[in-house]
Order: C-alpha cells, then structure tokens, then sequence
C-alpha cells in the first residue's frame, strides 16, 4: 500500500484560510446582503427592463452566484475530508442551511426572467450585453414547462433541507462510518473495496465477504434512504409535470431522451459480445470455468500488480497529456504545483474519486483515495481531465462554466485513453500488451456496460416505488438481475453480493447519473478515432469544445468533429472499438 504520507493533500486556503476565519463570515455576510439588496431592486420588475438593464441584473446574479458557490465550495470540500468529524458536519450543516436561506431570496429570478415574453425577450437579445447571456437563458427558457409557482418553488427548496440533502448527507456520513472486517482489522470502504484488485483470491474473496457482511447489517437503512429519495423524486416529477422517471436527469443533461433509449439500446445489445465474451475468455485465463464476483476485477496472471508510486502515476498521466498537447499537461501540472490535490485515504475521507470545479474565480479539486493500483492511475487521469476541462470552462462565468454530465465525462475520459494508448504505445512485451489491453477492457466494461445495468437497475426501482414501498429483497432482486443480464454466465454471484448495490453513491445523489459515463466513453471512442485518422486542427476543436462549458448543445460540439449522438449507428462506432480490443485479445489466445 502506498504509504499515506507520500501523497499530497489539497490546500483549501486558496479559497478560505479556515472554517472560522473572517474573510468566510464576511463573504457569506456579504452574500446574504447582496442577495436582500439584489432581491429589493429587481424583484417584479423585470418585464420592465430594458435590455442594458436586463444584461446588468444577469452580470450580477453570475456574480453573487459565483461569490455563493465559493463558499459552498468550501463548506463541501471541507466536509467531504473527514464526514465523521462532528464539527465539520456541523459546519457542513449550518453552511448550507444558511445558502439555503441566501438562496430562497434570489429564487424569483430565473422564475420571473422566464415570464418574459417571448417575442419581447427576442426583440431584447438584439442588445450585445444582453446576448451574451443568451445561452444560460435559452437552457432556462427549457426548464420553463416544469416549474412551479414561486411558494411552491420557494417550499420545495427550503424543505430539501429536511428531504433529500438530509438523507444524501445520512447516506455519506453511515458510509464513511462503516467498518469492514478482514482477518481481524476493521477497514474503511476504499482499503476493502481495493482487496478485490488483490492477484491473492484469499484476500479477494475475504474482501468480498466482508463487504457483504457489513452491507448486509446495515441493509434497512440503505433500503430506508432509498425508498424515500425514490418518492421524493416521485414527488417532485409529479407536481413539475415529468412523464418519464429519468425525463429530469435528461432536462439537465440537455440531451433528448430518444438519444439516451438509443444508447442503452445499443449497450444492452452489445452485452454477448462485450462482457459475457470477454469474463469467459477471463475465466479460462484464470483457470476456471466460472468467475465468482470477487474475481472480475482480479489482475491477470501475468499482470504486474505491485503498487505504482505517486511520481510514477503523475509522470505517467502529465506525459500522456503532454504529447497531445503541452498545454493540457500545463494546466494538468497546475494541480500537483499548487496542491489542488487530496489523494491519500483516510478514515472519515469521502470515497471514490470527483473534481470540484469550485467557482470560475477560483480553480478545481480533485479528490482521490490512491491506493497504488494500475486502476487508480487511470482515476488521476479521468479527475485530471475533468479538472483541465473545469479550468478551460472557467471564463464562461458561473452561469454558463457548468457543462451537462453527458459531456462532461467526454474531457475525463479522454484523458484516460491518451494514458492508456501512451502506456500501449510503449509496451513491447506481448504478456503486458496483452494485460493492459485486459484492464482497459475492463475498464471499459465498466464505464459502459456497467453503467447501463446501473441505469436499468435505477429504472426498475424508481418505476416500481411508484407502488409502494421497496423491501430489502426486492431491490436485491432488481440489483442481481441486471447483473446476470449484463455480465453474463461466465461470473457467479456469490452469497452477499445481492446487496452490493447500497454502496454506489450515484444512485443516491444524482439519481440516473449513470448513463453519462457510457455516453461520455463511446463518444470518446469515436472522438479519439478521428484523432488517430488525423491530428491535425483536432487539438484546437477539442479544446474548443471544452471552453464553450454549457453554452452549446452536443449537437453542436460534436459537428466540427463530423458526429451525431442522435445517429444511432454513432454508437454502434463507439462500441465497436470496445469489441475490437477483445478481438484482439481472442486473437493472442
């Protein structure tokens, strides 16, 4: 294991000097201020303005949007260090109670701004100052149909504190608290999470069983937050007037739900051909007719499993971004240079992996929980991109910086094919060509096909909450079936594994989130293929295409590079590289 204090921890003082400093009660003072004066000088008044005026009320909401969301940045990264820590929660709690406040206030505005007019509105755009802002306004303008009247709004905000961000936050924090129990010493998630990655099946299976024990106590709790985050969605869906369990994830995504059906189409078409194929050919690699779920992710025989030191990941990822462009791995060399990192696992440390994209007049985070597997490499490399795309959106302004999840995966991914095709590149042995090529699949496997059985597995409980409430073995039913249907017949499930579903945080704070990662790495497939088909200009579109953050449609972005998400033989394209990769493995049987 990679010793914990070789690795570097972020600095938040880039954003506050500490919890109780005075430059963080002066801004959130301030933002509460500004948000009454701002509240005074343009509520119900805003049919009234004239399109300068109209452009000056935007400049400052992206203002105090961006002052908010600095100190909501904090509070989050803060918390999320060490969730188990009292004061942090505690602070977490009082800070976000207080934004929800600050937040109520400004509410009228994007309401009131969509009452415009229309034909008033267009007339108005004609103005420079006001045109600017015409993206943001064109995404709020598609959020018109599903909002409510201001109460209703204003109830439905302040009583998320009770709802859904209580039970998100009981969810992290019993999460950080569990404890699993692996020959006598008691781990946090990551560590027993990571011993499924062991070349030793001993340590493999014991992981395994100890995960399974400890979800499996804690099993009416995750089976209690899920059932009232699923009706609560219910709720909400009703009253805003969505058809579709997933139509608001798709809103947000700005992507048409036709696109998203054609993609799990494709995917859950491509199931025999991707990864039942490819875990029986894995089977008999490990010499076995059946895989037990604790061997999926277990390295090839021939795979060098030692632990990779942090200088060598960094160099591995920061060369990878270097060769396709010097200045993706100089904003990439930013976040080591200035500790915008926190990679080591610590007790009460949120699991798995992001990139806080914090506010454009600050920088990202990236958090990790490192552990020194080939695997973990491939998460820099996926936060990094994530980070650099965070940074080049930035100039945007808070409104317009945000890019939808669908594209937002497209810059981490691809900063995990560059490391990929670099480290392929320069492998000659064919024992190691042939083990990378297996772990990208399965890392493929997992992005994709994973994340499919994810969305399914999401679909199938939210629709059947509509009828009452779930018990513990029927999201236990609902989470082995789309196992068997998407990993095959080649891996067997053992005893405990049917409730490995409570510990997957997406379906808990982002509710269909999933199908994001599947969009974002068959895109990236085809993306990378036109990069191979021919180099130049594309790094000059690619990088336009990160600094347009949420102003475009993926329509649009995808058009200078000659791709249609809307086409559905596009991800047939980005499928076939998957199943092109596990050709050639069969190939070196």
């Amino acid at each position: 294991m990679i010793a914990a204090e070789t690795l570097p921890e972020w600095n938040l003082t880039d954003l506050y000097p500490a919890p109780d400093s005075q430059q963080f009660a002066n801004d959130l003072k301030t933002a509460a201020t500004a948000a009454d004066e701002f509240a005074s000088r343009y509520r119900g008044k805003l049919a009234q303005l004239s399109p300068v005026e109209l452009a000056a009320a935007i400049s400052a909401y992206d203002q105090l949007a961006d002052l908010l969301g600095r100190v909501g940045s904090y509070a989050k990264l803060y918390y999320v260090g060490d969730t188990t820590d009292a004061g942090r929660a505690k602070f977490y709690g009082d800070v976000s109670a207080k934004l929800t406040e600050i937040s109520t206030a400004l509410l009228f505005f994007e309401l009131e701004l969509n009452r415009i007019d229309d034909a008033a509105l267009a007339i108005a755009m004609r103005e420079p100052a006001l045109a600017h802002y015409k993206p943001w306004i064109d995404n709020l303008r598609m959020e018109k149909p599903y909002q409510l009247e201001d109460k209703l709004e204003q109830l439905f905000l302040e009583k998320s504190q009770t709802a859904s961000a209580a039970f998100n936050r009981l969810f992290d924090e019993t999460m950080a608290d569990l404890r699993f129990e692996v020959n006598g010493e008691k781990l946090t998630l990551e560590p027993t999470l990571n011993l499924m990655q062991s070349p030793d099946e001993t340590k493999r299976k014991a992981g395994a069983m100890a995960l399974a024990k400890t979800f499996g106590e804690n099993l009416r709790l995750f089976t209690l937050i899920t059932n009232t985050l699923a009706k609560d969605k219910d709720i909400s869906d009703k009253w805003r007037g969505f058809k579709d369990i997933a139509d608001a994830r798709h809103l947000s995504n700005r992507v048409e739900p036709e696109v998203v059906a054609a993609l799990v189409e494709a995917v859950r078409a491509a199931y025999p051909k991707l990864s039942h194929r490819y875990y029986r050919m894995k089977a008999r690699w490990l010499g076995k007719d059946k895989l037990m779920h604790w061997d999926r992710n277990a390295p090839l025989p021939q795979e060098d499993s030692g632990d990779i030191p942090w200088s060598q990941a960094r160099a591995t990822v920061l060369d990878a971004y270097r060769e396709f462009s010097p200045d993706m791995a100089g904003i990439a060399q930013t976040f080591f240079d200035k500790r915008w990192i926190d990679a080591p696992t610590r007790p009460g440390k949120s699991p798995g992996a992001f990139a806080h994209p914090t506010v454009p007049s600050a920088h990202p985070y990236v958090l990790l929980n490192y552990m020194g597997k080939p695997r973990d490499v491939m998460t820099l490399a996926h936060e990094l991109g994530h980070g650099v795309h965070q940074v080049l959106a930035a100039p945007q302004g808070a409104l317009m910086s945000s890019t939808p999840l669908t594209l937002a995966e497209t810059a981490s991914v691809f900063g995990e094919m560059l490391t990929f095709q670099r480290l392929l590149r320069n492998t000659t042995d064919p024992k190691k060509r042939k083990a990378m090529l297996a772990s990208k699949v399965e890392d493929m496997i997992n992005t994709v096909v994973r994340q499919i059985a994810f969305y399914s597995f999401e679909r199938k409980v939210h629709a059947a909450r509509k009828d009452g409430e779930l018990t513990p073995d029927q999201l236990n039913g609902f989470w082995l079936d789309v196992q068997r249907e998407s990993l095959g017949d080649a891996i067997e499930f053992g005893p405990g594994y049917e409730s490995f579903w409570t510990y997957i945080p997406h379906f808990i704070h982002s509710p269909f989130y999933v199908y994001a990662y599947a969009f974002g790495d068959c895109l990236v497939n085809s993306l990378y293929a036109r990069y191979q088909e021919s180099a130049a200009g594309f790094q000059d579109k690619y990088f336009a295409m990160l600094k347009a953050g949420g102003t475009k449609h993926h329509s649009e972005l995808l058009k200078p590079f000659g791709l249609d998400a809307s086409d559905p033989a596009f991800w047939q394209k980005g499928l076939s590289i998957i199943s092109g990769m596990i050709d050639e493995l069969e190939a070196m049987e």
